[in-house]
């Protein structure tokens, strides 16, 4: 647990984070949440990556971010897959399919589903409304805080608990056969109770300092979801520093890794970083 005398430490890291990533202890991180260019896009920023050339360009990348994350550890990566010449591209399931042959355990996938997107459409097909973020681990137990994201149980109380029947009683075991069961029963006078793997949260809006920067909403969830006070969150591709500025507000120590200088000097003055050496930003 942070000291709450002392504040969480920040890092920030100028450099293409394949090579930065090299220079990290092993397993010294307990969970990384990104956002890295999607195929193709942000070509003035970043230069973009082709979808067919996608996976061959991230699995080094994943190779580092395997090694240098805690065994109990969580990898959150939030990516979206890209049309070409009339259809999807296949290259976010090439790299899940890569990733597991690679020591990954694919263990979650959650959907977070824009609020706020407006209407469009194009000649096959209507505009997205979603962004898939997976949820890689290198164990079956990992560090999870479900109690952390519980919200309230609203409407659902007031109509499904109203007339309960006799199955809703008893501990109605899985129909799949995963030796897990359930009571309706169990939630009556509850106030609070946990989210689906689906998040409602609008886009961001206000940060107009880099060209995709993600609400600070959504990495705060999963922040609170696989941490606690005191560890460790890396984001290698960290852009305006969303991820690193929700983790210092949650008393977690955060890393960031940015490639363009630009976005570094405008995170290292939001956080009050102070350059240390040629590539490295940290806190007082």
């Amino acid at each position: 647990m942070v000291n709450k005398a002392q504040k969480p430490r920040v890092q920030l890291f100028k450099g293409d984070c394949a090579k930065v990533l090299r220079e990290f202890p092993a397993e010294s991180v307990d969970l990384i949440v990104t956002s890295p260019p999607y195929a193709d896009q942000r070509k003035s920023t970043y230069g973009g990556i082709h979808p067919d050339r996608y996976v061959e360009w991230f699995m080094p990348i994943a190779d580092e971010l395997n090694r240098v994350l805690k065994s109990t550890g969580s990898f959150v990566l939030n990516i979206k897959e890209r049309v070409v010449d009339g259809e999807r591209h296949t290259y976010v399931m090439e790299l899940i399919i890569n990733m597991r042959r690679r020591g990954w355990l694919y263990t979650e996938e959650y959907i977070w589903h824009k609020r706020n997107c407006y209407p469009g459409k194009w000649p096959n097909r209507f505009r997205d409304a979603w962004e898939r973020c997976l949820h890689f681990t290198k164990q079956k137990r990992f560090a999870m805080y479900q109690n952390s994201v519980m919200v309230p149980m609203g409407d659902w109380k007031n109509s499904r608990l109203k007339v309960l029947s006799e199955i809703d009683r008893i501990r109605d075991e899985s129909k799949v056969g995963s030796g897990f069961g359930k009571k309706i029963e169990n939630w009556i006078g509850r106030e609070m109770a946990y989210p689906t793997n689906v998040l409602h949260i609008a886009t961001e809006c206000g940060n107009k300092s880099h060209s995709a920067a993600f609400p600070a909403s959504l990495p705060e969830w999963f922040i609170k979801l696989f941490t606690k006070q005191g560890d460790v969150v890396l984001d290698p591709f960290s852009g305006s520093g969303t991820t690193m500025r929700v983790a210092c507000d949650l008393d977690r120590n955060s890393i960031g890794i940015e490639l363009v200088d630009e976005y570094c000097k405008l995170t290292a003055v939001d956080l009050g970083l102070r350059k240390c050496r040629g590539s490295l930003y940290d806190s007082p």
